[in-house]
């Protein structure tokens, strides 16, 4: 142990003998901190402890981090919030102050007069605004190192004694060993939750894997949508899809579903903009025998066979103010056939989904409040192609072999010139679009080939039908033929300004082909 003056004293030297107070206090206190396992709750009982029995104004117990090579203040207590929040930011080199020296040497240490010490490290005290007069600090060893270091400081009634200090050392063997096997238990603990979050991702994976094979992108607006997902899918909370049509919203939906805790129940479907309202109320919620012409039975309505699952109300924002109040109780939990006057329980989860920026809807009084905000508590926009151009390529031959498949066609794939053309244009259709426009190429081109530019839509190609006026009589039709091929390609080139290589890849032509035409047929280009 160390004296004052720093001098080394023999173990069982000390000058004061243990009362048997004091080491009864010692048995119960090493007892209840063998009992605490958890961390958060460990190390404030044994800061509130230790400063109680030492009458101190403050106990620190400040933990080694070996890779840092640092201090640091894991927790503290009966302190302002304040200063926790400063004491949990300090962190100082582990050879610097008094603590240093004790977590360094493994000894004890009591001061009486910090101020008279070298090893005094006041940099604490100036961040915290704290003034230290006497301290007394142990360091906590294990079998197989020394983890950190318990220090008092200021005690209240007098100075701390050599007779502290024994105790205090004598505490901070089973404190030590106590926090070890928490930081083990914590350890295991973390190791068990990382496992079971792989094992449900890949559970996720394999059982939803088609769901999620639907959904192609890897821009940074649809890696959002994703990590939405991932959020909403353990969670019952109602989700609200908004974008554009043709971007998706019922695979995502679909996605929501299939990975999460209700996959093994129905999915079911329904668009809201579809049906009129007389019919959409029937089918949502079901009807009695009788209720209107046409009701020869009772039916259940799509509430009741999604129960226990997922209902997707696709365009909900399309849906009148009197059948959104229908809605809003179905929400709820609460759904009434046309026709009857009893309440039927449902549970099932319900994601909207909405073309119309429903909060502007909201605020032209065009869509009801409360089910607003009822349905969306976890709101996900769906982005248009248009702001994830990366993903047109990958897109476009994904649809490839489905369009192969469905049309009996073998066409190989899609050419440079033509992937380039579709990642271009805007698509106000969407996803919906691009996949009809693969299919269109599919159809024209031939078995064994791929899909060019000429395969392509002319609003793809961003060129108008040339029409080559006849003359008072038609002349062979070779003449003709060459009066529109040059005219179709002065065009191009006045679209692209003149711009050889850009015209050639939208017309499919090599470079070296389109200057011979263009000489040929005298155009001049800038």
């Amino acid at each position: 142990m160390v004296s004052a003056s720093g001098e080394h004293l023999e173990k069982g030297a000390s000058h004061e003998v243990l009362d048997v107070e004091k080491l009864s206090l010692l048995f119960e206190l090493s007892r209840g901190f063998n009992a605490l396992i958890e961390l958060d709750e460990l190390l404030p009982q044994v800061i509130a402890s230790t400063k109680e029995v030492f009458q101190a104004e403050s106990c620190a117990l400040l933990l080694f981090d070996e890779e840092r090579h640092e201090l640091h203040f894991p927790v503290t207590s009966d302190v302002s919030p304040e200063m926790e929040e400063r004491l949990r930011e300090i962190r100082f080199p582990a050879d610097r102050g008094i603590v240093g020296w004790v977590v360094t040497h493994g000894i004890p240490a009591l001061v009486m007069d910090v101020t008279q010490d070298a090893r005094f490290y006041p940099e604490v005290d100036r961040l915290t605004g704290l003034h230290t007069h006497d301290l007394i600090c142990v360091p906590l060893r294990t079998k197989r190192r020394i983890t950190g270091a318990l220090g008092l400081r200021n005690k209240l009634v007098g100075t701390f004694t050599q007779e502290d200090l024994t105790v205090l050392d004598a505490l901070a063997g089973p404190i030590a060993i106590a926090i070890e096997n928490a930081r083990l238990y914590q350890s295991v603990r973390l190791s068990e939750a990382r496992l079971k979050m792989e094992v449900t991702a890949l559970q996720r994976y394999v059982g939803g894997r088609r769901a999620y094979e639907a959904i192609i992108g890897t821009a940074p607006a649809m890696l959002r949508v994703f990590q939405l997902m991932e959020s909403a899918i353990p969670s019952p909370i109602t989700v609200l899809l908004q974008g554009e049509t043709g971007t998706g919203k019922e695979l995502i939906a679909r996605a929501i579903h299939t990975q999460g805790p209700r996959k093994d129940k129905p999915f079911v479907a329904i668009n809201c903009a579809a049906l009129p309202e007389t019919i959409l109320q029937s089918e949502l919620f079901g009807h009695k025998r009788g209720a209107f012409t046409g009701a020869v039975n009772d039916a259940p309505g799509l509430f009741e066979v999604a129960n226990q699952g997922t209902l997707f109300l696709d365009e909900i924002g399309e849906t009148s103010s009197a059948l959104q109040q229908h809605l809003l109780r179905a929400l709820e939990g609460e759904i009434r056939r046309v026709g009857e006057t009893h309440v039927r329980r449902v549970n099932v989860r319900v994601i909207s989904a909405s073309n119309r920026d429903l909060a502007e809807e909201v605020r032209r009084h065009r869509f009801r409040e409360d089910l607003y905000y009822r349905i969306s508590v976890f709101p996900i926009r769906v982005p248009p192609l248009r702001e994830r151009r990366e993903d047109i390529p990958l897109l476009a031959t994904h649809f490839l072999p489905q369009s192969n498949a469905r049309l009996g066609k073998q066409v190989t794939g899609i050419a440079p010139e033509a992937l380039d053309l579709l990642t271009r244009y805007p698509w106000p259709g969407n996803v919906r679009e691009l996949r009809n426009e693969v299919e269109r190429g599919v159809a024209l081109a031939s078995d064994g080939a791929a899909i060019t530019p000429q395969h392509l839509s002319e609003r793809i190609l961003g060129q108008p039908s040339v029409h080559v006026p006849f003359a008072s009589a038609p002349g062979p039709l070779k003449q003709a033929r060459l009066a529109f091929e040059r005219e179709y390609l002065a065009e191009a080139l006045r679209r692209n300004e003149g711009n050889v290589a850009r015209t050639a890849k939208l017309l499919g032509l090599s470079r070296q082909m389109l200057q011979k035409k263009i000489k040929e047929y005298g155009l001049r280009t800038k």
